[in-house]
């Protein structure tokens, strides 16, 4: 039964252009990006952090390398995990991008929308998915089902992975919030996932530090979690 904690990138140059940055080379954090990155060593401090997984773009790079140096480990390239292919998109200004009729489907159907020379959001959360659950396997196999590991991506990777956790629609994950450099937690059990948290910028995250004496389940609790 693995934690996973899915963390968004810190804010980069493009986040605050109004530019679609997508695989666009070049795109790193910005200063306040670099000091999201610095408080997510003080934010996982209490989890014992088996592995880093990461997109290989600059961007998380550089978000998990502060918290890749305190804890002495080497993150993981998971190129399945990386942005959208955008295609034509890429680097086009998000208000006109807006008027594209492409746009719409985006919002309200994106199961349906496929980039001009790019790839589609049902292409894109097929990978990603499957990317996931074989690193998670991974890191079962080689820590233990106990394992709390970090994967780092961008925002519709993120809200995709979590909207099939859910068991939602990809029609339904626009209804997902991803900011930048927040933590969204998933806990794998042999026969679903649990949703723990989604778009945490600031809580303590100490409830998922692993109990020794804790029996995987994929039961969920009647009535809900008493929290204790």
């Amino acid at each position: 039964m693995t934690t996973l904690i899915l963390l968004r990138h810190g804010r980069s140059t493009s986040n605050t252009s109004g530019v679609l940055a997508g695989r666009s080379p070049g795109v790193e954090l910005d200063e306040k990006g670099r000091e999201q990155a610095a408080r997510i060593v003080e934010r996982l401090a209490p989890l014992p952090i088996a592995a880093i997984v990461t997109s290989p773009m600059t961007r998380c790079v550089q978000t998990v390398a502060p918290l890749a140096e305190a804890r002495g480990l080497d993150p993981v390239v998971e190129p399945d995990i990386t942005e959208v292919d955008y295609g034509e998109w890429t680097n086009q200004e998000l208000k006109v991008l807006a008027k594209e009729d492409l746009w719409k489907v985006v919002q309200a159907h994106p199961s349906a929308a496929v980039f001009p020379g790019g790839e589609g959001l049902a292409a894109m959360q097929a990978r990603c998915v499957a990317a996931i659950r074989q690193q998670d396997r991974r890191i079962a196999e080689e820590f233990g089902p106990g394992a709390v590991w970090v994967a780092c991506s961008h925002g519709d990777p993120i809200k995709s992975i979590v909207a099939d956790a859910l068991a939602t629609h990809l029609d339904n994950f626009q209804r997902i919030v991803v900011d930048n450099c927040s933590l969204s937690v998933i806990t794998y059990t042999p026969t679903r996932p649990f949703v723990a948290r989604v778009n945490d910028v600031g809580g303590d995250v100490s409830a998922f530090v692993p109990k020794p004496d804790e029996k995987p389940s994929s039961e969920a609790v009647v009535g809900g979690s008493t929290g204790a």
